[in-house]
Formats: C-alpha cells, sequence, structure tokens
C-alpha cells in the first residue's frame, strides 16, 4: 500500500470568506476545531425541509468527518463525508467560494480516509440530498495508508477482526453491531436495578479460580511473589455478597478462559450474573423470560429474529423442561 507522503499545512477560508481568523492558524493538524452539528442531526433539523425554504433560512452549520467519497468536476467538487453519528452528509466545494487556491489544495490533497472540519450553510441540490455548502474547510487529521475498496469494504472475516478499527470504517453494518451491544447492556442494567438489584464489581484476580470448570490463565503477581489466575466466571463473589448481607446483586464484566479461540469462542468475554436471595429456580425462570422477552422487544422492535437463517421466537410463555437424570 502506497501512503500520502508530505501531507499539506490546514485548509483555511479565502479572505472574503466570513471566520477567517478562526479558520487559519499555524498548526499543521489544529484540535482546536469545534463541530456545532452531526450528520444525523442536520438531517433531522432540516432533511425535511424544501429547497426553497432552505435557501430563505441558510442554517450554519460546522461539521466535522471522514471523506468516504470525493467527485470534482472542474470548478466544483462534492465530498461525502461520514462523522461520528455513523451517517453521510454531502459537502459542496466552489472554487469561487473557496479561492484558486484553496479549492486546488483540496483537489489534489484531500483523499478517502482524511478528516477535516467544514463551516458553511446547508442547502439542498437539485436532486434533493442534503448537503453543505463549504464556506471554510480545515484538515484535521491525514488519512496515510489507503482505506479498502469502496465498493467490496473489508469481506475477509479473519482480517475485519483483527482490523476491528478499519472494519467499523468501511463496513456501516459493524457499527450497528457495537451500538446494538451497548443498548443491550444499558437495557439489561436498568432491568436489573428497576428490580432493586445492587450492580456490584468483584475482583478479576483470583488465587483460586472457581465458579466455572475452565482453563483459567495463570498471571505473575511481582508484589506478592506468586501466582494469581483471572477469573473464569464472577459467580463464587457475588455469592459472597449474598452471604454479607446484599439480598440483590448483580454484576456485567469480564470473565478469562483459556481454551481456544474461533469466530465463535473468544478467550475473554462479557458475562451478566444475578443472584438473589429468598428466590428459587421458578422465580429465575420467571425473571430470565421477562428479561429476555423485554430485550428482544426492545431492541428489534418484536419477539422474533433471525440469527444465521434460523428464526427465533421469544414470546412468552417460554417453553420449561426439566433436564434427564
Amino acid at each position: 500500500m502506497t501512503s500520502h507522503s508530505h501531507p499539506p499545512a490546514p485548509l483555511a477560508a479565502n479572505d472574503s470568506a466570513p471566520g477567517r481568523d478562526e479558520w487559519l492558524g499555524g498548526a499543521r493538524y489544529p484540535n482546536d476545531f469545534k463541530p456545532d452539528a452531526t450528520a444525523a442531526e442536520l438531517r433531522g433539523l432540516h432533511g425535511a425541509k424544501t429547497r426553497d425554504e432552505l435557501a430563505a433560512e441558510k442554517p450554519q452549520a460546522k461539521i466535522a468527518g471522514r471523506v468516504m467519497l470525493r467527485r470534482v468536476m472542474g470548478k466544483a467538487a462534492f465530498f461525502t463525508v461520514r462523522d461520528g453519528s455513523g451517517e453521510d452528509i454531502q459537502i459542496y466545494l466552489a472554487r469561487d467560494i473557496l479561492g484558486a487556491d484553496i479549492f486546488a489544495a483540496a483537489d489534489h490533497s484531500l483523499h478517502r480516509g482524511d478528516i477535516i472540519g467544514c463551516a458553511g450553510e446547508a442547502f439542498k441540490t437539485r436532486a434533493g440530498e442534503l448537503t453543505v455548502r463549504a464556506r471554510a474547510l480545515r484538515v484535521l487529521a491525514k488519512c496515510l495508508l489507503p482505506l479498502p475498496e469502496k465498493h467490496a469494504g473489508l469481506a475477509d472475516p479473519e482480517e475485519r477482526r483483527r482490523r476491528r478499527y478499519l472494519s467499523l470504517i468501511v463496513n456501516p453494518a459493524e457499527r450497528r453491531v457495537f451500538e446494538t451491544r451497548a443498548r443491550i447492556v444499558r437495557w439489561l442494567r436498568e432491568f436489573l436495578l428497576a428490580r432493586n438489584y445492587m450492580e456490584a464489581e468483584t475482583p478479576m484476580l483470583q488465587s483460586i479460580p472457581g465458579g466455572a470448570l475452565a482453563r483459567p490463565f495463570v498471571t505473575r503477581h511481582n508484589a506478592l511473589g506468586r501466582d494469581f489466575y483471572l477469573r473464569v466466571a464472577q459467580e463464587l463473589n457475588l455469592k459472597r455478597l449474598i452471604v454479607g448481607g446484599f439480598d440483590r446483586v448483580f454484576e456485567i464484566n469480564r470473565n478469562f478462559r483459556n481454551e481456544g479461540v474461533s469466530a465463535r469462542h473468544n478467550p475473554e468475554f462479557t458475562m451478566l450474573e444475578y443472584n438473589a436471595a429468598y428466590e428459587d429456580c421458578e422465580s429465575y425462570m420467571t425473571l430470565t423470560e421477562e428479561m429476555l422477552f423485554g430485550l428482544v422487544m426492545e431492541v428489534a422492535g418484536g419477539a422474533r429474529i433471525v440469527f444465521q437463517g434460523a428464526e427465533i421466537n421469544f414470546a412468552r410463555p417460554f417453553a420449561r423442561m426439566t433436564p434427564a437424570a
């Protein structure tokens, strides 16, 4: 792969553009640019407005994001920028607005993957695309290695897992996995807190690993001069809290099992465990059924989901089975 050598100085507005002093500056890659809107927020605010409404309002915006697509057509250019909201917004660059020098620098020095800051007003193109007309432009960070091809993305499963950051850039579905996981963890926490469970944080290092039958990772504690084990489960310490007088406790935290690695098994993983006094297996099953049904309804919007081509129905009541002797 080739790199873009000799990255340019920050781009700035021309002398006639508003806010010139703000956009100039001596730093090659400044960290003083402060966006005031995301692509998602701009779409929420202005996406439903007509071209005439936006032309009359001229709403101002400062956005920052990564260049995902660029089209240069003579004296004008359209850049597609993706920001922290995960959505794309189009930026329109015109030579007669930015000035010939700035436009030429953008044409020759801005590449796919670069992170830029842009200030201007929102408008809609003839095709109805919400766009920001750049009045000022600034390079915030260069992408020194080219991104994967925009249509194929990062297709190799192993490469996607080894370079998750790159997969997040080019595979929008990967981002949704992270966002869904965060929603799941937040929902589970709120579900248990609402039922008077107290969240705990128990030790990762244990002198004797327990709570599950799994091979532990071993690490050396230099100050104590002895080996410790990364926990394979948080069960025993949570139950000690029950013994100590807390009636309902839970933990969402990391466990480690030294037993291989594959696409379906990671030696480091997150587990939810909850324990309660004065309960039995029936009440635990009822709580778990309520939890899983509510979680799927919250995240998927219905009781049925499709996983790896198979449909799973979380509608209540769940079937209850007695394990064979």
